[in-house]
């Protein structure tokens, strides 16, 4: 019976609320297409919550939805900022040397994937992690800069590698999965 009640709740909240969410979110985004595939995925995420979500009124219920959309509307914006990133690092080199469009999918994913793991650490362990990995600067240069100790580094470094690692761990299961057990 909680799940009727869960369904009409949600078919009842996507009723009275979708326009309108939509609207706000064409306003945000400046174009409708984002702005429906956002408002359609805040929805989602409202059914794939694991306990029923009751409002007491509608302002209470717009505030949730309006919440839920302002963060996919940032995770879409980081997304679309790796991607102009890495079309930029594309137009730099010769287009016979592209890696194909599927190979490019999965760099961006890539990307996508590390770029949020370095956003979920604290901002110093992060800037760190870029600074040795990818330009290459020693212990004592990335302790200069973030203005923390040679140890510290080492410490944020290996914070963000344990990252990677648990990225690449999570990877490796999806692909198990996919070939089954065979």
């Amino acid at each position: 019976m909680s799940d009727q009640v869960s369904s009409l709740n949600v078919e009842r909240l996507y009723c009275d609320h979708h326009g309108w969410l939509q609207g706000w979110l064409r306003r945000k985004l400046g174009n409708s297409f984002d702005a429906a595939d956002l408002a359609h995925d805040t929805f989602v995420r409202l059914i794939a919550k694991s306990s029923p979500v009751r409002f007491d009124t509608p302002a209470e219920a717009r505030g949730y939805l309006r919440t839920t959309a302002q963060n996919l509307c940032i995770n879409l914006w980081h997304r679309q900022e790796i991607e102009r990133a890495w079309l930029e690092t594309l137009a730099a080199h010769p287009e016979d040397t592209h890696p194909s469009a599927e190979r490019q999918a999965i760099v961006l994913q890539a990307l996508y994937e590390i770029s949020t793991m370095l956003c979920s650490l604290p901002a110093k362990a992060g800037r760190a992690f870029v600074l040795t990995v990818a330009c290459q600067m020693n212990d004592a240069e990335v302790a200069a800069e973030l203005g923390v100790s040679d140890r510290t580094v080492r410490r944020y470094v290996a914070q963000a590698m344990l990252g990677c690692l648990k990225l690449r761990a999570r990877q490796t299961v999806t692909e198990l999965r996919q070939d089954g057990p065979f």
